[in-house]
């Protein structure tokens, strides 16, 4: 049997992998590249090379680095080990190449050069969590850390580390001691903004709740938020009764509905709310 290939979960895979690799050619082009910041990867090169051959613009050398690191990737990896990343590595250059050519900026945005900064890491870094965040990938970089991955044993992160660090030091160079202490700070903000908000798009609610009509509130769970829970027994210390504790994992807006029904059900229920970003299994995250 032939699997379809334009379901609604591929559509919607489709449309939030492009629409984090846009947030992301925004923030190359608008903020990155009229200020130099390159904070390392194929932007922060591209950036660089744009200027020592100012006759291209970024656009142009992020297709020519990118269609490099995707040859190598061919050689060293073989196609079906790549994935997405070939489309998000053209994809990526496409974007960038066409905010350069809507919107052209010779000169920075703003006169705030902090402000521009802020823009330049947090537009890409919540670009790379949409896509990072449906299985999918950035390009650029990412290839070389699957070759070193096969290949050595040198660690990952530590080697992009060292990579964008060496872009960074080059930016120093060309562009000064404030744009490469910028572009030192965007690269530490850059990581801390992806971690936060990958955990912000897959935050949830676990929820535990004591009450007096425990059946009611299985009723809810299931019938309107369309959800399921866990049934546990459990002994009063101050009551000495026993009582049956639900524990329903829900995201913000259904924690809300759950709060509101029990404010009406039972004044005096008892329910604790704790976050949290690794909810995988049926009905949120697949494994």
């Amino acid at each position: 049997m032939k699997k379809k290939i334009f379901t609604k979960d591929n559509l919607i895979f489709f449309l939030i992998l492009n629409l984090g690799l846009i947030f992301t050619a925004v923030g190359i082009s608008i903020f990155k590249t009229p200020n130099h910041f390159a904070f390392g990867g194929t932007s922060g090169l591209s950036i660089i090379l744009s200027t020592l051959f100012p006759q291209w613009n970024v656009g142009v050398f992020m297709w020519i680095v990118n269609a490099v690191l995707v040859v190598l990737g061919f050689f060293f990896l073989g196609i079906h080990s790549m994935g997405w990343t070939i489309y998000s590595s053209f994809a990526l250059s496409f974007f960038v190449s066409a905010c350069e050519f809507i919107y052209p900026l010779q000169a920075p945005l703003t006169h705030d050069v902090f402000l521009e900064l802020c823009f330049a890491v947090i537009l890409p870094a919540v670009g790379a969590a949409m896509v990072f965040n449906v299985g999918a990938s950035t390009g650029g970089t990412d290839i070389v850390a699957m070759i070193l991955h096969k290949y050595t044993s040198l660690e990952i992160g530590r080697a992009l580390l060292v990579s964008d660090l060496g872009i960074v030091l080059v930016a120093a160079y060309l562009y000064g001691a404030q744009t490469g202490l910028y572009c030192i700070l965007g690269m530490i903000l850059k990581c801390t903004v992806v971690d936060s908000a990958i955990e912000s798009l897959n935050l949830r609610k676990v929820c535990t709740v004591i009450c007096k009509y425990p059946d009611e509130v299985e009723a809810f769970i299931i019938n309107d938020l369309h959800r399921s829970a866990t049934e546990q027994k459990a002994f009063g210390i101050y009551t000495k009764t026993e009582q049956k504790v639900l524990m329903t994992v829900l995201t913000r807006s259904e924690t809300n509905r759950l709060r509101i029904y029990l404010r009406h059900l039972d004044p005096h229920a008892f329910i604790t709310i704790v976050n949290s970003s690794e909810i995988i299994g049926k009905g949120f995250r697949s494994i």
